[in-house]
């Protein structure tokens, strides 16, 4: 790929993950939502009823009214000129310096040994994030047969590979009105002698990106796609650095389990398991949804004799990022995850004044993330006694606390490049640090440093924490995580082989 084509590239990726958090106000035609309605859906002739068919303005109403919310406290702007642009002032970016205590029980006593954590704190953090932040999973879920669409021997790069097309089916027995088949490819080694180790990621849907392209093309901003397979930049590709490794990877497809927008609500796995209705307060969002989605997939890898189910990691950058982290805090199965550029609703603090904040992911762009509940913290009238960051009962760092002791690597790249400082790298490094004692408490080594979040400061650009399962490292490139792939990799390697410390499902 030359340089001017690959500059196209990279900037097109930077835009798409700009361009997809404002999709949720309009439809991809750029038309303007209808007004918000309240009527209760109509039932089929089976009795059953008509799936709600919301905008994302309408369902975002909905919830405000199940929690008697009158009005909200508008996000700050990614744009600094603008009045109410985000803060960016480190002086004033602590305003609830104190973040609660993963290791200590609400009834106050310290938690000491692996076993209290398990058996009492850990789920206690679990009930908190599920209630008030991301929402709970239905105690039963519809089953997933899946399928294998096709099997093909090709070739990346230089690596011979056994390529599987797989669609999850989920039984929508219960509901036959929304139909969810996910999307899911495997490659593997074709020349590996044993299972291997398998990095999944959370990919962009083909169709979508079509979608997105040929609206650009409308607007008359015209960007060359990459050739195939070839890397958006320089050097080989993640797949081709997994390959190199001897690993397998996997890319699931997020929104083919659910939507990425409030419109998609009553649709998708959360619609099938709501029967097409609207979400009660403490329903799970799409990040919980997404994750589930690779749970069920790490469920067909342990079936499957070319894969190591033990040694299963999960990726994703973005809101994928954001993913990546709910998926390994709550399946204690994954061995290991690679957090990109995953911001507020990721490894960024709540608490943190700093960029994105809670207030941006309660309005009606972003609130389909997360649980209903987390409105309430964006909430301008008194109903709950105006609830904000610091009223949240925890914090970023123990999500990634409730990794611990896995393979947990946070990654971020530069502003200069195109990471933007709205994702605040420095609130993400703090809670990083902020969760090492978990880690320490269960046999595993943290960022090796002071265990002060207060005055945590960043290690420089590219170099990285790489010594313990909990690992951190800034990039000098933009909004991906390309440049940490061969430090990811080299890292892991140090933990994966047989003879590490095995991690129990617990």
């Amino acid at each position: 790929m030359n340089s001017t084509k690959r500059l196209f590239v990279a900037s097109f990726a930077h835009f798409v993950a700009g361009s997809l958090a404002v999709l949720p106000a309009t439809n991809l035609l750029g038309q303007q939502s209808p007004p918000a309605v309240s009527a209760a859906a109509p039932a089929n002739a089976s009795g059953m009823p008509q799936p709600m068919n919301w905008t994302a303005e309408q369902d975002h109403q909905n919830m405000m009214d199940q929690l008697g919310i009158k009005a909200l406290r508008p996000g700050p702007s990614g744009n600094e000129s603008d009045p109410n642009h985000a803060n960016y002032d480190e002086s004033k970016a602590n305003p609830f310096p104190d973040l609660p205590d993963a290791l200590t029980l609400k009834s106050g006593k310290k938690v000491t040994t692996a076993e209290v954590w398990w058996s009492q704190r850990r789920p206690e953090i679990v009930e908190d994030f599920e209630r008030e932040i991301y929402g709970r999973v239905p105690k039963t879920t519809p089953k997933v047969i899946w399928e294998v669409a096709s099997t093909a021997n090709e070739m990346n790069g230089d690596v011979p590979v056994i390529t599987r097309k797989l669609v999850g089916h989920v039984d929508n027995s219960s509901y036959p009105l929304i139909s969810v088949d996910i999307q899911l490819t495997l490659s593997t080694p074709a020349k590996a002698t044993g299972p291997v180790p398998v990095m999944m990621e959370f990919g962009f849907d083909p169709a979508f990106m079509r979608e997105l392209r040929a609206r650009m093309e409308a607007r008359g901003i015209k960007i060359p796609p990459p050739g195939p397979g070839e890397p958006v930049g320089s050097g080989p590709t993640w797949q081709q650095q997994v390959l190199a490794n001897g690993w397998g990877y996997a890319i699931l497809i997020p929104t083919s389990v659910q939507a990425d927008n409030g419109a998609g609500l009553t649709k998708g796995i959360i619609g099938l398991c709501n029967r097409g209705q609207p979400r009660k307060p403490d329903d799970w969002g799409a990040l919980r949804a997404w994750a589930w989605a690779a749970s069920r997939a790490l469920d067909y890898f342990e079936t499957d004799k070319s894969v190591d189910a033990q040694h299963v990691g999960i990726e994703g950058v973005s809101r994928y990022g954001k993913a990546a982290l709910v998926t390994m805090a709550f399946d204690t199965r994954f061995a290991m995850v690679f957090v990109g550029s995953s911001g507020e609703g990721g490894a960024k603090l709540h608490r943190r004044n700093w960029g994105e904040a809670v207030e941006n992911l309660t309005g009606s762009g972003e609130y389909h993330w997360m649980a209903g509940n987390f409105v309430k913290y964006g909430a301008a009238d008194a109903t709950f006694g105006s609830k904000n960051a610091g009223d949240l009962p925890v914090d970023s760092h123990e999500l990634i606390a409730l990794c611990a002791p896995r393979l947990t690597f946070i990654s971020y790249g530069v502003p200069e490049k195109g990471d933007s400082k709205w994702l605040d790298q420095q609130g993400s490094y703090m809670a990083a640090v902020a969760a090492g004692p978990v880690f320490r408490l269960l046999g595993a080594k943290d960022l090796g440093t002071s265990d002060d979040y207060h005055t945590a400061k960043m290690p420089p650009v590219n170099v990285g924490l790489l010594e313990g399962q909990l690992a951190w490292r800034q990039h000098d490139g933009g909004h991906t995580d390309g440049p940490n792939w061969k430090y990811f990799l080299a890292w892991a390697d140090q933990f994966i082989h047989p003879t590490a410390p095995s991690v129990g499902n617990h």
